[in-house]
């Protein structure tokens, strides 16, 4: 009763207020109320405490790190899990159905049908942020644009489950998860930062935001291949403009995390017997590649260039055209899923294993197309068995019959499914729902290198004489070799060669490998841009391009040739009544503080927010609004607000080249232009991108 009474006394105070000290009394006695065992609460949050202090005198970056790596491993062993558990699924289905050649082609397109229409229109429907791979945005988020919907948990929940139905539609569709892997990464990692942040009691800084995004990058890549190496190198090369060498042990240790973690999440579910590579390859060591090879290795490397040109043009030219023509963009508005889904009818119809697709290897899954193009053995070799037959079931031991037909010969079936997957893919890439794209070039890069090699292994079956010494062809040399220097080539990234040795285990072809990634990117940057540099084109991100080419021309052009000479400075002497005017005139976020407007010398800047807090504070609202106040009696500028100096500006013979510098190594938004310490004019973003596109396009920037 007691109780009862002083809780209702809580409830209803009396007249007393809250400094009342029985109202204090019952106030202690309520909060107290539902937390038993005050003493053994004390010391656990005091053993807590202590070791928290522990740890972080070790290091907190290290723990935050560790995390990441551990659960995004985690993250990915669960999808490929699951994954894996929905393919047997389907394939049960399909094999089930016996010898009904209707029913096999139903269940055949209607699964990936509807796994792509319920992860477009999930989606579209919760998060339509989540759509794609995310990579692009998370360039744009590096250079210092705030896309906040894109580090949501929200979007975290839809890109997961999204992707899992996209990988689950298996084969037919043809994607991967490299790129939105990347994105769920830097959620993680920017959530981790915010949990950093609470647990030290520090404020989060855009540095230390930077580095966790970066890392996140990083574990993304070795989590997928269980590749650490290789998976630092290639954050470093897809995702950053510039990089700080003292990032990179932040990088490489949450890599590590990530990859260890995945390779032994695989051992203990049984599917290796220790810690290998994923995709483990038994080429001959003692002499993998003769001299003489070099020269088709580069020539391996220009074909992959070639066609990564053609296959770029292509996929933004589609992208661009979805964007154009009308009926699409009305199927677009209204259903996503519809387009989804009619694209995947297309894709699955063709890939059907009794049509089309037998002259595909459609039966395997994107694993066992890379298994079977990574083979030790020559192909054209191995069909000369009169007694070959394709068997009803895929056989794990021989996943190269797949490729294998008695009148189409393994180069026809491997050039009919260059030809057909190019398309396909590129198609494949409109679907706006959360798909990666790195992994299916990677497999085109190794189908191309395979033809090449199998080519090559024709023309001398008997290998290449050198020294007396007989050294037979490996085609799934140049199968790896196509594969680094094709996906490299897309994205213009060089550890794509590491990857591709971290992904079979042979160092062996390093040297062949590397010279054919150079050629394929020498040719490439020089023609296109790459393929998240021309998704950011398509969707219009405000991230700041590359210069194509030479940069010749970017030193000859100056910033007084492209300012924007539109000024609304604040003068530091102002009042109310300028002020008042400044604001309302115009919406930017931050205004240039000058010493007079005949002298126009620069002092600092002042943001937006500081000066409403001056309207606000001003004593004098009334008089001012009404009449003139008394000079003596009105603030200014200079004694309320804190005005910001400006360490870094633009002067009117900067180039462009050099502000393009400064604007990606500072993450700048704006920078003033002087002349003289006179303020003469301002750069954002805007206007270096538009100088940069029209000096691409033999255009002289103009002045706005």
């Amino acid at each position: 009763m007691a109780v009862l009474a002083k809780t209702k006394a809580v409830i209803m105070p009396r007249e007393g207020g809250e400094n009342d000290p029985e109202t204090e009394e019952v106030l202690l006695l309520e909060k107290n109320l539902w937390k038993p065992w005050p003493r053994t609460r004390t010391k656990v949050k005091g053993c807590l405490g202590y070791v928290k202090r522990v740890l972080f005198v070790v290091g907190d970056d290290w723990i935050f790190l560790f995390a990441l790596g551990v659960i995004m491993a985690l993250i990915s062993f669960t999808i490929d899990f699951t994954v894996n558990k929905m393919l047997i699924a389907h394939w049960w289905l399909f094999q089930e159905l016996g010898d009904n050649m209707l029913l096999k082609f139903l269940s055949w397109t209607v699964y990936p049908i509807a796994l792509t229409a319920f992860s477009t229109g999930f989606a579209q429907s919760v998060c339509p942020e989540s759509a794609g791979s995310g990579v692009p945005e998370v360039k744009t988020i590096l250079t210092g644009v705030v896309l906040e919907e894109y580090l949501t948990i929200k979007n975290f929940g839809v890109k997961v489950v999204g992707m899992t139905c996209t990988l689950a539609a298996g084969s037919p569709i043809f994607l991967g998860k490299v790129g939105p892997f990347v994105h769920l990464s830097c959620m993680i990692a920017a959530y981790l930062g915010r949990m950093r942040a609470s647990a030290t009691n520090e404020y989060e800084n855009k540095n230390k935001q930077y580095e966790m995004l970066v890392a996140g990058a990083a574990v993304a890549v070795s989590s997928c291949f269980g590749a650490p190496i290789s998976g630092v190198l290639f954050s470093v090369e897809v995702v950053s403009s510039h990089f700080a060498v003292r990032h990179y042990w932040r990088g490489f240790f949450a890599a590590t995390c990530g990859a260890c973690m995945f390779r032994l999440l695989a051992v203990f579910n049984s599917e290796q017997e220790t810690i290998l590579a994923p995709f483990k390859t038994s080429f001959d060591i003692d002499f993998p590649f003769d001299l003489p090879e070099m020269i088709f290795f580069l020539i391996l490397g220009a074909v992959c260039g070639v066609m990564s040109c053609a296959y770029l043009f292509c996929q933004r030219w589609l992208l661009g055209y979805i964007r154009r023509n009308s009926i699409i963009v009305k199927l677009m508005a209204m259903e996503k899923a519809v387009y989804s889904g009619l694209v995947a009818l297309l894709l699955s119809s063709i890939t059907f294993p009794y049509g089309l697709g037998q002259f595909m290897a459609s039966r395997l899954t994107m694993k066992e197309l890379l298994y079977s193009l990574f083979d030790n053995n020559t192909w054209i070799v191995l069909t000369q068995n009169a007694s070959l037959s394709r068997p009803h079931v895929v056989d794990p031991e021989n996943l190269w019959l797949e490729w294998w037909d008695p009148t189409f010969t393994v180069y026809g079936t491997i050039a009919f499914f260059l030809v057909m997957k190019f398309w396909m893919l590129v198609l494949a890439t409109t679907m706006p729902m959360p798909a990666g794209y790195f992994m299916p070039v990677f497999l085109y890069g190794a189908a191309i290198g395979r033809l090449f090699g199998e080519v090559v292994a024709y023309f001398f079956p008997n290998g290449i004489w050198t020294d007396g010494v007989l050294n037979l062809i490996i085609p799934g040399g140049y199968a790896v070799a196509g594969a680094a220097a094709f996906s490299g080539a897309v994205t213009h990234t060089l550890s794509t060669a590491l990857l591709a040795l971290e992904m079979t285990g042979q160092l062996s072809h390093i040297l062949p490998v590397l010279l054919s990634v150079l050629m394929a990117n020498a040719i490439a940057q020089r023609y296109q841009p790459s393929f998240y540099d021309g998704t950011i084109i398509v969707k219009k991100l405000p991230y700041i391009p590359r210069f194509w080419g030479s940069q010749k021309g970017s030193c000859m052009v100056t910033t007084d040739q492209y300012m924007n000479r539109n000024l609304a400075p604040v003068v530091k002497s102002w009042g109310f009544r300028d002020i008042l005017n400044a604001l309302t005139s115009s919406a930017d976020t931050e205004f240039p503080v000058v010493e007079s407007e005949g002298s126009m010398v620069l002092l600092g800047s002042v943001a937006r927010s500081e000066l409403l807090y001056f309207l606000h504070s001003y004593t004098g609202q009334d008089t001012v609004v009404e009449g003139t106040p008394s000079s003596g009696l009105e603030k200014n500028v200079g004694e309320v607000c804190s005005i910001q100096p400006i360490t870094f500006q633009l002067s009117t013979q900067t180039s462009l080249y050099q502000a393009h510098e400064l604007f990606e190594l500072l993450n700048a938004q704006l920078m003033f232009v002087t002349d003289g310490g006179k303020l003469v004019g301002f750069v954002t973003r805007t206007e270096l991108r538009k100088a940069i596109e029209d000096l691409a396009l033999g255009k002289t920037p103009v002045q706005i």
